[in-house]
């Protein structure tokens, strides 16, 4: 049962990115981890391999229509992957536990959640075509944005190797003001910079943790399938109206994870504490045995 709900969810993935447009990463981890039992550090390098197969796959009738901007993929991802690479080697750090990849992981959950909630209610008062997906994204401070656009890639790519977030509710924003190209084109270039993106963490962790290669097949299987229902469905069903609902899922999702990995903020407030009685007490002994 475990087996068959998890490969359903990871149906699912694929079913939000042909449908919305993104959603893959957020779903993928934590079926890895909460329904398939994956250890944390390893399934974040899972969901890399999976969501970068399935979004590479995503790229071909994007391409075929002509709404891949390669320049621009190359640029953007060259910061991007660059951050990949060195968020996965941050999280080889000792003290970057699976734990608290997972926190971190549900802190992205929230801020997604709430850009699609928000950027959905915005788009029930305003109709303008592509502006809704961009109000809440930071106007450039510079006259010429490629250093901006690399800066961003960089950071992004970070997030993706620390925690396999896929990035696209950053990345297609980013294409459009700062790489000055059309709504449609930057999906599509969007779904090459995440597959880059994935491979260059992938290498990043190389060799630093296993992986179960069958479920990870099984999975960029289902997601496939997933996808193509996706882009089926989006031909009768508006995504974008389904983004709110998938946004509280979303904070659903991420509560559910803070929940699970609560112990480890109970210890660190214990920590604090003992920290602080153990200053406390040294001040004491020092006011009442002076030198």
């Amino acid at each position: 049962m475990t087996w068959i709900l998890g490969h359903i969810l990871a149906t699912g993935i694929g079913v939000s990115l042909g449908l919305i447009g993104g959603g893959g990463s957020v779903l993928a981890l934590p079926t890895l981890v909460y329904v398939m039992g994956i250890e944390p550090k390893s399934a974040v390098v899972m969901t890399l391999v999976i969501v970068g197969t399935v979004s590479l796959i995503g790229v071909i009738p994007h391409w075929r229509q002509g709404n891949v901007n390669f320049k621009t993929a190359f640029i953007f991802g060259s910061a991007t992957m660059l951050g990949a690479f060195a968020g996965a080697k941050i999280a080889n750090l000792p003290f970057i536990t699976g734990t608290l990849q997972m926190l971190l992981f549900a802190v992205m959950m929230f801020l997604a959640a709430g850009l699609m909630i928000r950027r959905n209610a915005k788009t029930t008062t305003k109709k303008p075509p592509e502006k809704p997906i961009l109000e809440l994204y930071p106007q450039p401070v510079c006259k010429y944005c490629w250093l901006w656009l690399v800066s961003e890639g960089l950071g992004v790519g970070i997030l993706t190797g620390l925690v396999g977030v896929g990035g696209g509710f950053a990345i297609i924003p980013a294409l459009v003001i700062l790489g000055n190209i059309p709504m449609k084109e930057a999906i599509g270039t969007s779904l090459l910079i995440i597959a880059a993106n994935a491979v260059s963490g992938f290498l990043g962790y190389w060799g630093t943790v296993d992986l179960d290669w069958n479920i990870i097949g099984s999975f960029i299987i289902a997601a496939s399938i997933g996808t193509i229902f996706g882009a089926y469905l989006s031909k009768y069903i508006d995504g974008k109206k389904l983004q709110k609902y998938f946004g509280y899922f979303l904070l659903g999702v991420a509560a559910f994870i803070l929940f699970q990995n609560r112990g480890i903020l109970e210890e660190f407030r214990s920590q604090k504490s003992a920290n602080l009685s153990y200053s406390n007490s040294q001040k004491i002994h020092r006011y009442s045995n002076p030198v």
